[in-house]
């Protein structure tokens, strides 16, 4: 049974940083590519970063890229986002899910429970 756990959410200052987990088990880690997706409140979802299954590969949206991190940890079948400089903005529920190949790209076949993050002062 493929399993996601995220860990890691919490209260941070606006500035601050965290540190998001997800374990997986229940398949080959090392054979997907992983990613983080969130849900502020009342939007959508929004796909956040993407890394490949050898872990050399890492992409984020825009509304990211410098302030977060993403990495993986074959040997421990984890993966990991480093959230650094936050903003209100980046108040979300935080998602890691699997991504598979469909016909016409990619989709998301599995996805963990979710972790809260709340940026406040």
């Amino acid at each position: 049974e493929v399993q996601l756990v995220e860990s890691g959410g919490g209260l941070v200052q606006p500035g601050g940083s965290l540190r998001l987990s997800c374990a997986a088990s229940g398949f080959t880690f090392s054979s997907y590519a992983m990613v983080w997706v969130r849900q502020a409140p009342g939007k959508g979802l929004e796909w956040v970063s993407a890394i490949i299954g050898g872990g050399g590969s890492a992409s984020y949206a825009d509304s990211v890229k410098g302030r977060f991190t993403i990495s993986r940890n074959t040997s421990k079948n984890q993966f990991s986002l480093q959230l650094s400089s936050v903003t209100p903005e980046d108040t979300a529920v935080y998602y890691c899910a699997r991504v598979v190949v469909v016909p016409g790209g990619l989709g998301i076949d599995y996805w963990g429970q979710g972790t809260q993050v709340t940026v406040s002062s």
